[in-house]
């Protein structure tokens, strides 16, 4: 599934590309869309701006109307000038939003909806996500405060829940905590004020890391090591039974969460620091 720095890359991508421009054609095969559109028309209407949301992309028109669209596994979106042959199949598509110098064709996209700007703001996909480390109003301490309130919800799920901190998806929940030193299992409860603040700060320098000018089409190769190798792109994630590139112990993977996603970490960098007891009070 893309993550929030895929969907931001790709916002960003639209909005060089459609942005402030007129619609002079707008198709799509999903029923729901195209009633909007023949009730009113985008033909005409300018793209005021493309923005993303945690993992949702805005393209906003003109007449307060805004489509949102949401990736899942296997969702995308192309730009292409006219007359460029598609490099997916034409029975992928979804949505073909067309200007006079570029086209946005959104390929096996599975979740789209038109709203207007008004109900936007009242509706809850968008308005109950948490605070996104890609947006320019984020803030850690809002970030920290959403955490610490999931209580003894293991932290790697945590992370997961676009309500407590958006754009995270499963390869940086893996990455992030190996960054931050912090095991995966560790309810939320049991972790300190200083590793909420690393598990934030690591977040939010990883994705920013991975937001960069120019994306390609499928899409840019995620890395959190900071190493121009290709196959030393990431810490932990997808490299179970593989060594550390820390401290040489294997990499850990086991399924976690109520929809058993995969988890990798290090057991020794990321070990669980043993709980201390209270001192015993004596007896009066």
């Amino acid at each position: 599934m893309p993550e929030g720095d895929t969907i931001h890359r790709t916002a960003a991508t639209l909005q060089r590309a459609i942005g402030g421009q007129v619609i002079t054609r707008f198709e799509s095969v999903l029923p729901a869309l195209s009633r909007v559109d023949a009730d009113a028309p985008l033909r005409g209407r300018t793209i005021e701006r493309v923005e993303a949301r945690g993992k949702h992309v805005l393209i906003w028109f003109s007449g307060h109307l805004v489509l949102r669209t949401h990736m899942r596994m296997n969702g995308s979106w192309h730009i292409y000038r006219p007359g460029e042959r598609w490099q997916r199949p034409h029975r992928d598509m979804r949505i073909v939003i067309e200007t006079a110098a570029m086209h946005a064709v959104a390929f096996t996209v599975p979740v789209a909806e038109f709203i207007t700007t008004r109900d936007l703001l009242n509706d809850g996909v968008i308005s109950d996500l948490g605070p996104d480390p890609l947006s320019d109003t984020f803030h850690a301490e809002h970030a920290i405060e959403r955490i610490q309130a999931q209580g003894d919800t293991e932290i790697a799920d945590v992370l997961l829940d676009q309500r407590v901190i958006s754009g995270i998806g499963n390869v940086f929940k893996s990455e992030v905590l190996f960054g931050a030193r912090v095991n995966p299992f560790v309810p939320v409860s049991q972790l300190t004020r200083e590793q909420l603040e690393a598990i934030v700060d690591v977040a939010t320098r990883f994705m920013r890391a991975n937001v960069v000018s120019g994306f390609s089409r499928t899409g840019g190769m995620r890395r959190t090591t900071g190493r121009a190798d290709p196959s030393a792109r990431l810490w932990v994630y997808g490299r179970a039974g593989q060594p550390c590139r820390r401290c040489g112990t294997p990499i850990s993977r086991r399924k976690q969460g109520p929809y058993a996603r995969s988890t990798y970490w290090c057991q020794r960098c990321q070990s669980v620091p043993e709980v201390q007891k209270a001192p015993e009070v004596p007896e009066v």
